[in-house]
């Protein structure tokens, strides 16, 4: 996101999108984390149109579509991004409690048994 916007600032995105133009498949992981901008929303919906039926874009999020308007400010941004992003994909849901949080309960659960003993 950070490269997104250093490129739209310095008047450099097409060449920054060209450039991510040549791999054959993006990663943005805990898409929803984090409320984005409208600035931020702008670019990533360039991002993602850019690559609409073109090259691949896989995403990880802990919110459900529908949710996505808590995500992106503008709700018909949200509408549209989601649009291009459901057409010719697979969705994969993963239900189920978190691996990291069931990892630090594993850990924390070890660290006490063996301050205990």
């Amino acid at each position: 996101m950070q490269r997104l916007q250093a490129a739209k600032r310095d008047c450099s995105l097409p060449a920054l999108l060209d450039k991510l133009d040549k791999y054959d498949g993006l990663i943005l992981d805990d898409f929803g984390y984090v409320k984005k901008s409208e600035a931020e929303i702008s670019l990533l919906f360039e991002l993602i149109s850019e690559r609409y039926e073109r090259r691949s874009l896989l995403i990880t999020c802990n919110q459900a579509f529908k949710d996505w308007d808590q995500i992106f400010d503008d709700n018909r941004m949200a509408v549209a991004a989601v649009d291009r992003l459901v057409h010719h994909s697979t969705i994969v849901e993963v239900l189920g409690e978190s691996y990291r949080k069931s990892y630090a309960e594993r850990r924390q659960a070890h660290t006490n048994n063996k301050e205990s003993s």
